[in-house]
């Protein structure tokens, strides 16, 4: 997710369903200084991929009463393969519940984290959005309140004691108004599916980052399909049934299916591969090593969804179909 509609970044995979989610759009205009901060009535949920928390209210108090606390809008990455998922959970490891520790340590008190989209177990990120409220306090001076943080600093301080995790990165922070919430001012969220094809065995570094299927798959009728689900429909049938959203009205904005070259490293190092092995060709006097230790890439296909709001699984299921 990112504050402008930009290249697309949220990964989502799971060894299961590899998907991509996407930076998602954001609305950073502020509410007008003469009325209370509100949440505008929708005819869909804005609410994440799992269809939760519609909003039932108009007027939503702001949660940064104080005139020194700072609300923070904060992009994240992550590799989502030892997490138990974006939102935090008692007992265990989760992509909130490491970045509020890093917050923590940095600003020396508890902060909450709220998030514009939750992903599950073993799901990745290239942009995820999230605000948090922060005051900061002299060090010098206990109970003395500064002026904020820059956001570049904020960045680096946090980004510090997210080094030793490895696999959670914070890649871009801005100053936002006290009245700005990622969740309901979020315009767009786009997942990413990627499909490798082929009977070779899975690269290991494509480990966790893609689905594997053995067959031929047919672009052309992919393709096809996908535009028979997008624009305005009753999504019942692909949402999970552990989906709490009121309505299963929902229009998807974009749907498509394109080919994609499949590179499990990079360029580079695929190069002193190929280098390698026409030496070793060359000391031979039959040629029997030619191509020796190269894989054979898979056929890479990538679905991407894209829509204001998604029923939980929605999108995992659309990609099943």
């Amino acid at each position: 997710m990112s504050a402008e509609r930009g290249e697309e970044s949220t990964t989502a995979f799971n060894g299961k369903q590899p998907s991509f989610q996407s930076k998602h759009r954001l609305d950073l205009r502020p509410e007008s200084p003469q009325r209370p901060p509100k949440v505008a009535r929708v005819e869909e949920d804005p609410a994440d991929e799992r269809g939760e928390g519609e909003v039932k209210v108009e007027k939503v108090q702001s949660m940064n009463p104080k005139p020194r606390m700072q609300r923070y809008l904060v992009a994240v990455e992550y590799i989502g393969t030892r997490f138990a998922g974006s939102q935090q959970q008692p007992n265990q490891r989760t992509v909130m519940g490491v970045l509020q520790e890093a917050f923590q340590k940095f600003v020396g008190q508890p902060v909450s984290i709220f998030c514009s989209s939750r992903t599950d177990a073993g799901v990745h990120a290239l942009s995820n959005v999230c605000h948090v409220d922060v005051e900061r306090i002299s060090k010098r001076k206990p109970g003395e309140v500064l002026q904020p943080h820059e956001p570049s600093v904020v960045r680096r301080a946090v980004n510090h004691f997210l080094q030793k995790e490895g696999d959670v990165t914070v890649v871009d922070i801005r100053s936002v108004p006290s009245d700005f919430h990622a969740r309901y001012k979020a315009q767009e969220r786009t997942y990413y599916y990627r499909l490798l094809s082929g009977p070779e065995s899975l690269s290991t570094f494509e480990r966790d980052r893609a689905w594997q299927v053995p067959e031929e798959l047919n672009l052309q009728a992919m393709q096809d399909a996908c535009k028979v689900l997008i624009g305005k429909h009753d999504f019942s049938s692909f949402r999970a049934a552990g989906c709490q959203a009121s309505s299963p009205i929902r229009t998807l904005d974009e749907l498509e299916v394109f080919e994609s070259v499949s590179v499990p490293c990079f360029p580079c190092l695929t190069d002193v591969a190929l280098i390698a092995s026409t030496d070793i060709a060359k000391e031979t006097t039959n040629g029997s090593c030619e191509g020796f230790g190269i894989r054979k890439a898979h056929r890479c296909l990538v679905v991407k969804a894209r829509a204001r709001s998604f029923l939980y699984h929605q999108a995992g299921n659309e990609f099943l179909v």
